[in-house]
């Protein structure tokens, strides 16, 4: 409990950093048109592999670009679509997918997934997700927690196997890794396929 309490504590403090610019939306918006492709020109994605940018929040956003660029976060098109962007053009992007409104998932309830959502497991050693992401999936943009909520089934399991694999390393003191790891693929199936139905 007390490793689990400083881990939040110092996720708490890492992101206070990450974001010193303000963003600006409606720069925001005429620098996103890059970003339609992948993301949708709201933020919401046509293409379940790729995540919905709608609603995520900005400092978590500006965090994940960030990341892009200096290659703590791993992906050869994103790396490549960040290259050229300046702080400022980072934190306007943020600031205009966070204003965006999400669409709701289209996951499916079931039990497993609800239970490892809610309430973890412990005889696994997997924490509940709600302690980061919430009850209802919206996260905790003051916190660096992302929403999860509305995001494709399909891109949630390819992040938890990501982190799994150790392939995602960009979370903050391996939080993500260390749950991941102790989750069969089914879990994970079951997980993604819930988180995709909350609202």
């Amino acid at each position: 409990m007390k490793k689990m309490i400083l881990t939040l504590a110092l996720g708490l403090a890492s992101v206070t950093s990450v974001q010193a610019v303000e963003g600006d939306a409606a720069a925001g918006q005429a620098k996103s048109a890059v970003c339609a492709a992948c993301h949708g020109a709201d933020g919401n994605s046509l293409v379940p592999i790729y995540p919905n940018l709608a609603g995520q929040g900005e400092k978590y956003i500006a965090k994940q670009l960030s990341n892009f660029k200096d290659g703590s976060r791993k992906d050869p098109v994103m790396m490549g679509m960040v290259a050229a962007l300046s702080e400022q053009d980072m934190a306007d992007l943020a600031a205009y997918f966070s204003s965006q409104t999400a669409k709701p998932g289209k996951g499916e309830h079931n039990d497993l997934g609800q239970k490892l959502y809610t309430g973890g497991d412990a005889a696994k050693g997997i924490t509940a997700c709600v302690a980061c992401h919430g009850v209802d999936g919206k996260g905790m943009d003051s916190a660096g927690f992302p929403a999860i909520a509305g995001q494709s089934q399909d891109y949630l399991k390819s992040q938890l196997m990501k982190f799994r694999k150790g392939e995602r390393a960009n979370d903050t003191n391996s939080m993500m890794r260390n749950i991941a790891k102790r989750m069969k693929p089914a879990d994970m199936e079951a997980l993604a396929q819930y988180m995709a139905s909350l609202k």
